[in-house]
C-alpha cells in the first residue's frame, strides 16, 4: 500500500502541471475579473463576489448583508420580481447566492452561449437595484423563518452559535452570518439600501467566469456590462475591530432537552492565509488532517476512538481563507456512557501526547499526497474552481496566492506541524463547549 502511495504522490506533481488556465484583467472603473478556462464542456460559471459580508454590517444591524442578498432577487429599475431568475430557468440554467462573514456571491450556471445573457442581467442589479416596502416586509419573515429552520430548531446549531461568540471578544466573525434575531427583526428599507449604496459597486467586485469561454471575449463583454457602472469613490477600507490579547480559556455549557448525542466542542483563535506569507496556514491545514482529517488513520481517530474506545466520532477542521484571524477547532463525540468531563481529559491527553512524540513521517506523506489529489479532483468541477478563486479574492489574497497554495502545502514538514501546534495550543485563546441534554448528564464543568 505505501509503494502504491508513493507511485501516485511522483504522479500527481506530473497531473497538477494541468493547471487551471487562469486570465486576470482589472477594468477601469476597478472592477477584477478572473477567467478560469475550461473546455470540456460548453457551459459556463459566471459569478460576481462582493467584499462586504457579514463582518463588514453595521453594529445594531446583524443580517443586513444577509437580507440584501435576498432582496437582489427582487427588481431592479429594468427587471421586474423574480425575472432574473425565471430567464435563467427559461434558458437552462440555474443561480443563487451565498453570504459568508467577508464576501457576499451571486451565480449563475448556464450554457457558454448565454454569457452575455446573465452578465447584462447581473451588471444591472449591480447599480439598478429596486427596494419597494412590500419586499422589504416578506424578504424579513423569509430570513427569519431562515433562521428558525436552520438555527432555531437545531441544538447544535445553537450551540456553534455560542461556541463562536465566546472564541471573538471583539471582532464580528464572534456574530452570526445570519444575524441575531432580535436585530434581523428590525432590519428595514434604510438598512438595505445603505448597505447596498455602501457596498454594491464595481470597485468592490470580483468577476468570476469559468467554464468554455474565451479571456478576450469575457474581457469584452465584462467591459461591456460591468466597465460602464461607475466607481463608488466612498468604497469604506475594511477596518473590521482587532481582537484583544485573548488571556483567559473560555468554557460554554449549552443544554437542550432536544439533544440525543452529547459531544464537546474545542477551538482555538487560529492565523489566517495571508498574501505572500501562507505557510503558517498550511501547517494548520495539514495539522487539521494529521489531527482529525477524514481517514482512519488520524491521531484523534486511532487515540480516542481505537485505543481507548471512548469515542464514537472525532474531528479537526481548520479553514484559512478568511481576511482575520480564523478558528481552528476539534469535536470529539463520547461513547455510550462516557462523560464529557473523562472524554475532554482524553482528548487533551492525546493533544499533549503528539506534541510529544511528533509527526510521523509516513502519515505526513500520505497526507499531503491526499490533499494535493483532492485539490487535483477539484478541477472537476468549474464552479469549485470558481468559488475557490473568488473567496480568496475576497478575503484578501491573490491569484498567485491561490496558485502557489498547493506547492506551499507540499514543504510543509514534521518541525513545521508541530511548531504551529505548539503555537496553536494556547489554553487562554480557547474556548472548550459542552452540548448535553439536562436531564441526562448533569456533571459539572471543572
Amino acid at each position: 500500500m505505501l509503494r502504491l502511495f508513493a507511485a501516485l504522490l511522483t504522479t500527481l506533481p506530473a497531473l497538477a502541471q494541468a493547471e487551471d488556465l487562469v486570465t486576470a484583467f482589472t477594468l477601469d472603473n476597478g472592477m477584477e475579473a478572473v477567467v478560469i478556462e475550461d473546455h470540456r464542456a460548453p457551459a459556463v460559471v459566471h459569478m460576481v463576489w462582493y467584499r462586504s459580508g457579514s463582518a463588514d454590517e453595521p453594529p445594531g444591524s446583524s443580517g443586513v448583508a444577509h437580507f440584501l442578498e435576498h432582496l437582489l432577487f427582487k427588481q431592479t429599475e429594468n427587471l421586474g420580481p423574480g425575472e432574473l431568475s425565471a430567464t435563467v430557468a427559461a434558458n437552462g440554467g440555474s443561480d443563487n447566492a451565498f453570504t459568508s462573514y467577508d464576501y457576499t456571491a451571486y451565480f449563475q450556471r448556464i450554457a457558454a452561449d448565454r454569457l452575455e445573457l446573465v452578465m447584462s442581467m447581473e451588471a444591472d442589479r449591480m447599480e439598478n437595484l429596486l427596494l419597494v416596502e412590500d419586499d422589504i416586509a416578506t424578504e424579513r419573515d423569509v430570513i427569519l423563518e431562515e433562521r428558525n429552520q436552520r438555527t432555531e430548531t437545531s441544538p447544535g446549531a445553537l450551540f456553534q452559535e455560542q461556541l463562536r461568540a465566546a472564541q471573538y471578544l471583539n471582532h464580528r466573525y464572534g456574530l452570526p452570518v445570519i444575524g441575531w434575531r432580535h436585530e434581523m427583526e428590525a432590519l428595514d428599507m434604510d438598512d438595505a439600501q445603505t448597505f447596498y449604496d455602501t457596498f454594491y459597486a464595481p470597485n468592490n467586485a470580483v468577476l468570476i467566469v469559468a467554464g468554455d469561454v474565451d479571456p478576450a471575449e469575457v474581457q469584452r463583454l465584462a467591459e461591456t456590462y460591468y466597465g460602464v457602472i461607475p466607481a463608488n469613490p466612498d468604497i469604506p477600507e475594511r477596518f473590521r475591530p482587532e481582537e484583544p490579547p485573548q488571556r483567559a480559556e473560555r468554557r460554554v455549557i449549552f443544554e437542550d432537552p432536544r439533544v440525543a448525542q452529547p459531544y464537546l466542542a474545542r477551538t482555538y483563535l487560529a492565523p489566517e492565509r495571508d498574501p505572500g506569507d501562507q505557510e503558517a496556514a498550511a501547517a494548520l491545514t495539514v495539522l487539521a488532517e494529521l489531527l482529525g482529517g477524514s481517514n482512519f488513520t488520524s491521531v484523534l481517530n486511532d487515540k480516542l476512538q481505537f485505543e481507548e474506545q471512548i469515542a464514537v466520532y472525532t474531528t479537526a477542521y481548520y479553514s484559512g481563507v478568511s481576511l482575520d484571524d480564523s478558528t481552528f477547532g476539534m469535536v470529539v463525540v463520547p461513547s455510550e456512557g462516557v462523560a464529557l468531563d473523562e472524554a475532554e481529559a482524553k482528548l487533551d491527553e492525546a493533544l499533549a501526547e503528539f506534541l510529544e512524540d511528533g509527526v510521523n513521517s509516513e502519515q505526513l506523506e500520505r497526507i499531503k499526497m491526499q490533499l494535493r489529489a483532492g485539490q487535483i479532483y477539484e478541477r472537476d468541477s468549474v464552479q469549485s474552481a470558481a468559488r475557490r478563486y473568488g473567496a480568496a479574492l475576497t478575503s484578501g489574497l491573490t491569484v498567485e496566492d491561490v496558485q502557489a497554495w498547493p506547492d506551499i502545502l507540499q514543504a510543509v514538514t514534521e518541525d513545521d506541524v508541530i511548531a504551529a501546534a505548539s503555537a496553536l495550543f494556547r489554553p487562554e485563546a480557547s474556548v472548550t463547549g459542552w452540548l448535553r441534554a439536562p436531564e441526562t448528564d448533569q456533571e459539572v464543568i471543572q
